[in-house]
Order: C-alpha cells, then structure tokens, then sequence
C-alpha cells in the first residue's frame, strides 16, 4: 500500500515542479546539494539545479564558494579537467543546521586523497537520482535535489546495520492523486561478486522484520519505543527496494539480475518480504536513456519488466 492524497488543485501539472526555486540562492542551492549528495560535478549540479540557465552562472557561484573556502575540489582524471566539488570542513559547519538538512550525518571529506577514492561509486549514485529528476521533469511529478539522501543507516540487531545507497521519496502526481513513493537504491558497479550483491536482499529482509526487544519495564514513558517493526520509526510504509547496475556488459548485468531473483526465490525471509514489498532491478544506462518510468525495471519476483512505480 502507498499514501495517496488528492492535489489541491489536479488540474494541471507543472513540468517544472521538481526545479529549485529560483528564489532561493544559489549557493545556497550549492552548499545544501553538497551537503547531502557528499560530492557532485559542475556538470551534475547544472542538471540538477538549473537545468535551463546558462551552465556559466553555476560555475561562478562555485567559484565563489571556493574563494570564501567554503567547498573545493578535485579533478576528474581522463576529463578535459572536470571538477568535482565537496564541502570544506567550514562548509559543513556552515551547513549543519539548515532546516533542511536536519538530522542529516555530516560526511566531510578530509582531503583530496579522500575525495578522489570516494568519487566513481557517489558519481554513479547521483548519477542515477538524476535519472529520476529528468524523468520528474517531463512527467510533471515531484523529485528534486534534497529528495536522495545517500548512505542511510539502519540497525537490524545484534550490533549491526544495513547502509542504504540511497533512501529516495518521489510525489507521482496521476489520476488526480499525488502517490507518494520511497525506495531504498543500491547502485552495483558490479565491484562486488554478485553473491553478494544479492546478499543485501537478506539484509533488508532482515530491517524489514526487525522488533527491537524492550530494555525494560521501569523505562521512561516518553522514551517507548513505538511498538512493531523498528522501521515503522521512520517510514509509513516499508520503501520499495531497488537496484541500479551498470559499468559491465549486459551479459554480466543480466546475471547479476538473475542472481538477484535467485536470492528472492530461494531465501524463505526474502521471499516472505518480496509478498509485501515490491523489488526491482534495471540497467542504469536503460534508466538515463528510456526513463525510469519505462518498461526498463525487471521484476525480481519475476514476470514482465515494467515501470518502477508498478512493480
């Protein structure tokens, strides 16, 4: 089940809903997508925030920043000297309390060296949030720059904790409803075996059933926990899982996916959470190029590939 509400006025629908606002400025609009995406080329920050304007107004306002030290970078290897910028220690500071990052961890990055060894996955990771965007745009839905949260954690018991890629909310506005849909994303640079690639499905069957165990009776009434699922903390509904690959053949990525449905089939806490949860993956580049609206998402439970929102 997702939440559904009806718009205000669902007569029409904006193309441009998941554009920032324009009355907010743009460094602002900078500093905060740092903060919450860790990393971002020049070219991923035009897409994401002003995907109309002249890419030259981006550049500026970046420039201006790493003259008050606020962000910096490192370049691109094999680029023609692509920039990719993150936030400084000041900027994290800086950013820390804005509204709209509250209870965001920070992540700041300590060094170059640092920078560079994280780039290729959160490069890959934002890369496919702004898959959904451009497809947010054209279809007049709502999914914009602060609607991604990478590297989300979650505690399963025992000490430990499944690491989302990605948490995503996205608005479907259709049918003179506004559905509101989450997923968690991992994206595979196919870096590790598919085993276990496919052994993070256990992980999330595994956050999917958790009960944390009361610590006892004489607690505090305003520290009881709410009682089910511990993820019921933080989501209405259990978010749709969701995996992203690319960076090897189709050959390979197709196997991987077969991997993926093998682990639903065989693994009786996944397959028990696959009758609840829709579960999906697609090729990242299908995703860039069809949309993630298309006919590109293979159902893990199995049957015709569809898009993500009817899995």
């Amino acid at each position: 089940m997702e939440l559904t509400t009806d718009p205000p006025n669902a007569e029409g629908r904006t193309p441009a809903g998941s554009t920032p606002s324009p009355t907010e400025p743009l460094k602002h609009q900078l500093l905060a997508t740092l903060a919450q995406h860790r990393m971002a080329s020049t070219h991923q920050l035009h897409v994401l925030l002003r995907p109309d304007p002249s890419r030259q107004s981006v550049s500026q306002r970046l420039n201006q920043l790493l003259g008050e030290h606020l962000v910096d970078f490192v370049v691109l290897p094999q680029s023609h000297r692509s920039r990719v910028w993150y936030l400084t220690h000041k900027g994290a500071r800086l950013t820390r309390d804005w509204p709209a990052l509250r209870g965001r961890p920070p992540y700041p990055i300590t060094s170059a060296t640092a920078a560079s060894l994280k780039t290729p996955h959160t490069l890959t990771v934002l890369r496919t949030h702004l898959a959904f965007v451009a497809d947010a745009r054209r279809h007049g839905d709502e999914h914009g720059h602060l609607d991604w949260t990478p590297e989300v954690l979650h505690t399963i018991g025992d000490g430990e904790r499944v690491v989302a890629d990605a948490v995503m909310h996205y608005t479907l506005i259709e049918d003179q409803q506004r559905r509101k849909l989450r997923a968690f994303v991992e994206v595979d640079r196919a870096t590790m075996s598919s085993e276990r690639l496919a052994a993070k499905l256990i992980e999330y069957a595994r956050l999917w059933s958790y009960q944390p165990q009361p610590v006892s009776r004489q607690r505090p009434r305003h520290t009881e926990t709410i009682p089910g699922p511990a993820w019921l903390r933080r989501y209405p509904v259990f978010p749709r899982i969701l995996f992203a690959l690319t960076a090897a053949s189709r050959q390979v990525l197709n196997g991987r996916i077969s991997d993926l449905q093998a682990m639903v089939a065989q693994h009786p806490l996944v397959a028990t959470m696959a009758q609840q949860v829709p579960l999906g993956a697609a090729v990242l580049e299908d995703l860039e190029e069809q949309g993630p609206t298309s006919d590109v998402w293979t159902p893990l439970t199995g049957g015709k590939s569809r898009p993500w929102t009817k899995l």
